[in-house]
């Protein structure tokens, strides 16, 4: 069952500090564009991933083709891809270890999710960390120690 209590969406939040966000955009109308905004400028660093931008740079930070082409390990991969798109990405963040898995609004898998949990990974399922922030009432990265 993936992690969406309040409670433990907060201890997820708190702890991670290095994202990879998985269906980056350069568009700055598009949802997966303002969530690497917002949470950048809440202090975590972003890592944008996408195969159509690889090489280029969003927001700053330069795009990978996917989480195992990753310079530095993250903890925790967001996506922002359709359901039917997960699987792979969720794969390859058991195989690499990513602490955590978040699928956005709309994003559900619960197979995935249910193979990255047996797997000994945290998921948080259809919620988006933008909206959470705020909720929870969560501090900015660099205001904690």
């Amino acid at each position: 069952m993936p992690n969406n209590q309040p409670d433990q969406m907060r201890a997820i939040l708190e702890s991670v500090r290095t994202i990879a966000l998985v269906g980056a955009s350069e568009k700055t109308h598009r949802p997966s564009h303002e969530v690497m905004e917002y949470m950048q400028h809440h202090g975590y660093r972003m890592i944008p991933v996408n195969p159509r931008l690889a090489g280029q740079k969003v927001l700053g930070e330069t795009v990978y083709a996917d989480i195992a082409s990753l310079p530095e390990p993250v903890d925790m991969v967001e996506l922002f891809l359709a359901p039917e798109r997960t699987d792979a990405v969720i794969d390859q963040a058991i195989e690499l270890n990513i602490p955590v898995v978040w699928l956005q609004i709309g994003v559900i898998n619960e197979a995935g999710a249910g193979r990255a949990e047996a797997a000994g990974l945290k998921v948080v399922m259809d919620r988006c960390p933008k909206q959470e922030i705020p909720r929870l009432g969560i501090s900015a990265v660099s205001s904690r120690a």
